[in-house]
């Protein structure tokens, strides 16, 4: 089988080229090469069971792409060390990388999907400087470390101060919350030491003036007899009387000790009345009948007026008696009950 003459090697030129990050040097995969002169057997296709799939370019771009950005991330680290440790940032200036696909030969159909995968880094990580006036390079007015830090700490001081201004806040509320329940409080115990105060005045004006009413009402109104004791209440049970209780106040006094009349009325009724003896009706106003009974003698007659004090009889012991004494019993309205003469004449201000 007839084959090509085998081309003439070229001549060896040394790259001049002077690239960072060893990109600039010759490789082992760049040539110089022979020329390749296909024959039948070099383009026959693999038949069998192993083939082998061609490898498209799109995994070597993107591997060139994160290549790429590795590159930046650590020119960048590289970068943030130099700012904290307090140094003058360093240009940093990387060539065009070309696409690792680019290397490798490709169809033409996967030509469009590795265009744009490889990332040129020449302008990756450059921090801007500017010159001194001793031709050095320095950094900007305010180095980004101290930048921060002055930021950090005008925050802190911002929330410093926000934290003070709501405690300061909520203290006074605090102290407005204090003074107005000690002004509560205290208005209220005014207030009950008012009405305590008031009340008292009341009970004392009222106690006053039913020691005025009483004082008057006796000078209107006078007990019945004198130099007497009491013997017999009212409602008293027993069988001398013939109700079974005591309808009266007895008052017992010597036999002829003067009987005046309690308050002025009218005399209804004077003469006898059975168990009652000799009794005298006076008549009030108000249309109360005072009966005094068992009187020794009378002394006025029916339809006479009377005034406080005034004299109607004397002390016996006539009717149903077993000794000389005055009995009294008070009827409102003339009613033929009667009521306790004891509390009737305590309510005049009298006390028998």
């Amino acid at each position: 089988m007839a084959s090509n003459r085998p081309a003439p090697e070229a001549p060896y030129v040394p790259d001049q080229r002077t690239e960072t990050f060893g990109y600039g040097g010759r490789q082992p995969d760049q040539g110089p090469w022979e020329e390749w002169n296909p024959t039948e057997d070099s383009l026959r296709p693999a038949r069998g069971r192993h083939r082998v799939t061609k490898q498209r370019g799109g995994g070597l771009a993107r591997s060139s792409t994160v290549l790429g950005v590795g590159v930046i991330a650590a020119v960048g680290a590289g970068g943030m060390a130099s700012a904290n440790a307090g140094k003058p940032p360093v240009s940093v200036s990387l060539p065009d990388l070309p696409s690792v696909g680019s290397l490798l030969g490709h169809s033409d159909q996967d030509a469009d999907a590795e265009q744009g995968s490889a990332t040129a880094l020449s302008d990756v990580g450059a921090v801007p400087v500017r010159a001194d006036a001793a031709g050095g390079t320095a950094a900007g007015s305010t180095d980004a470390g101290e930048a921060l830090r002055n930021r950090i700490m005008a925050q802190a001081e911002q929330q410093q101060a926000q934290v003070e201004t709501k405690a300061q806040e909520a203290a006074e509320a605090a102290a407005a919350r204090q003074a107005e329940e000690a002004a509560a409080k205290a208005q209220k115990e005014a207030a009950a030491k008012a009405a305590a105060a008031k009340q008292k005045a009341e009970e004392e004006a009222r106690k006053k003036a039913e020691e005025a009413r009483l004082a008057e009402l006796a000078r209107q109104y006078t007990l019945p007899t004198s130099s007497y004791t009491i013997t017999s209440t009212f409602g008293q049970a027993g069988s001398m009387w013939s109700s079974g209780h005591h309808t009266g106040l007895d008052f017992a006094a010597p036999t002829g000790t003067l009987i005046k009349a309690v308050h002025s009325g009218t005399v209804t009724e004077a003469g006898w009345a059975g168990a009652y003896g000799y009794r005298t009706i006076l008549t009030l106003d108000d249309g109360t009948e005072l009966w005094f009974c068992h009187q020794s003698s009378i002394s006025v007659s029916a339809g006479q007026k009377v005034s406080t004090g005034d004299v109607i009889g004397r002390v016996g012991a006539t009717g149903n008696v077993t000794g000389p004494h005055l009995h009294l019993e008070v009827h409102p309205d003339g009613q033929a009950s009667g009521i306790d003469p004891m509390a009737w004449l305590q309510a005049k201000g009298l006390t028998p």
